[in-house]
């Protein structure tokens, strides 16, 4: 159970169950404690009685005076029973008890007992037997009551209480389950943030939050912003080394073209072959910082927002060509489980492949239902049959296998293996030029 909501909740329902089932336990042990203490201090109460009815006669006999005691104890099995046991002479026992005398040991004066023992008609009595000593002589009384009535309600009791403990137990885990809840409720609002935070919608989780969390949100926030700063560091050093790079690559391919090299033209053209690369490399450096603009890292894509700013950047960097990308979507409009980078360079190089090869226009469908369908086609001169097997070809290097198709669409290809998606190519039945169909279906 790894939900410490979860783990707080069971934790707390456990510790519920048992206090509830020892407050039971002793509220029970402490009613029947009470209950037998009042009734052994009846039956001393009934000793007494007992012994102020005893006299003795000249032989030293006990005789009992019935008048003054109880009814009950003349009616059978009643429940009631006394025992007289003198120090000589017979013992005196209750009508009650019919032949089935309550058996006691004689106890010497001042002492006193209470037990419990079997008593007649599988009855369970509660006994008291007290010594005295009444006109120099020596007795023991005992005196018994059947617990069977008390017994029953004792039960009746504990079975009112054990529905109360219970009502209490089920209402106080309702309760605490409505408080662990709104506690942790900060924590959604936190994983909402950071949801907000990973679509781009915020640069920082607001740290508004408990002071549980707050350390962590405050180290979050440290860390997006580290992280953010390195990243803009890597693009401009990408951007300024492009640049940089772009006087002395210039000064190169002067030299490949003139006198110095003349009579050397094997050398000059592999030269300027590799010069050529170089140059697209650093364009693609370039073009990159330009896509990726100022988002923030691991910021996700959302092909409605994101994709409308990229038309415009490269509407105007084909504006000699008079270039119209038209944008189609469908689907909802969600943020797309990619990293916006990646995306905008893909989309990027997709739409700047077709703008170059353009007659005027390019057309891009984005379907964001499943997954991420693109279709990127354009009107211009395509490619025929062969070409087109090579580029979807396994093993062959892109830029290779068309000129102009080159560097681009080998990175769009790079891309889509790294989302485990596929990639086509086919001539626009509309446009009449190259089609290009993405499939991403894990985002």
């Amino acid at each position: 159970m790894n939900s410490l909501e979860r783990r707080l909740q069971a934790g707390l329902a456990v510790s519920l169950v048992l206090l509830m089932g020892l407050l039971w336990w002793l509220v029970n042990m402490a009613i029947g404690r009470l209950t037998e203490d009042y009734v052994a201090s009846r039956l001393s109460h009934d000793g007494e009685t007992l012994l102020a009815a005893v006299a003795f006669g000249s032989d030293g006999a006990p005789v009992l005076d019935a008048g003054r005691l109880n009814v009950i104890y003349d009616q059978p099995f009643s429940g009631h029973y006394y025992l007289i046991l003198p120090e000589a002479g017979e013992a005196l026992h209750s009508p009650s008890s019919w032949d089935t005398p309550l058996e006691v040991a004689a106890l010497e004066p001042g002492r006193q007992r209470v037990w419990q023992l079997d008593g007649p008609v599988d009855q369970r009595l509660l006994a008291w037997a007290g010594g005295f000593r009444k006109q120099g002589h020596t007795l023991t009384i005992a005196v018994a009551e059947d617990l069977s009535p008390l017994t029953d309600s004792l039960r009746r009791f504990n079975g009112y209480f054990a529905a109360l403990v219970g009502l209490v137990l089920l209402v106080t885990l309702g309760v605490q389950q409505v408080v662990v809840r709104r506690s942790f409720r900060p924590l959604r609002r936190v994983r909402e943030e950071i949801r907000r935070l990973e679509e781009g919608e915020i640069g920082q989780l607001p740290e508004n939050v408990p002071a549980e969390v707050r350390p962590l949100v405050a180290e979050v926030n440290s860390l997006l912003d580290l992280v953010s700063q390195r990243l803009q560091r890597s693009r401009n050093a990408l951007g300024n080394l492009a640049h940089a790079l772009k006087g002395p690559l210039h000064l190169v391919t002067q030299i490949t073209r003139g006198e110095a090299l003349a009579d050397k033209p094997e050398v000059a053209a592999e030269l300027e072959q590799h010069t050529d690369r170089i140059r697209q490399l650093m364009e693609r450096e370039l073009r990159r910082a330009r896509l990726a603009g100022s988002g923030a890292p691991g910021r996700r894509f959302r092909p409605m927002d994101d994709l409308e700013g990229l038309v415009t950047v490269l509407e105007r960097i084909h504006d000699e060509h008079r270039v119209h990308i038209v944008l189609q979507f469908d689907g909802p409009d969600r943020a797309v489980q990619g990293d916006r980078d990646d995306l905008l360079e893909l989309f990027g190089n997709l739409l700047d492949n077709a703008c170059k090869w353009s007659a005027g226009r390019v057309r891009c469908r984005v379907d964001s239902g499943a997954g991420l369908a693109v279709d990127v086609e354009d009107d211009g001169p395509g490619c025929d049959g062969e070409q087109l097997d090579q580029l979807t070809g396994r093993g062959v290097r892109i830029d290779e296998s068309v000129a102009g198709h080159g560097l681009g669409l080998s990175i769009v290809k790079d891309i889509v293996q790294l989302y485990g998606g596929s990639l086509r190519f086919d001539r626009s039945p509309e446009l009449g030029g190259l089609r290009v169909r993405v499939r991403l279906p894990g985002i």
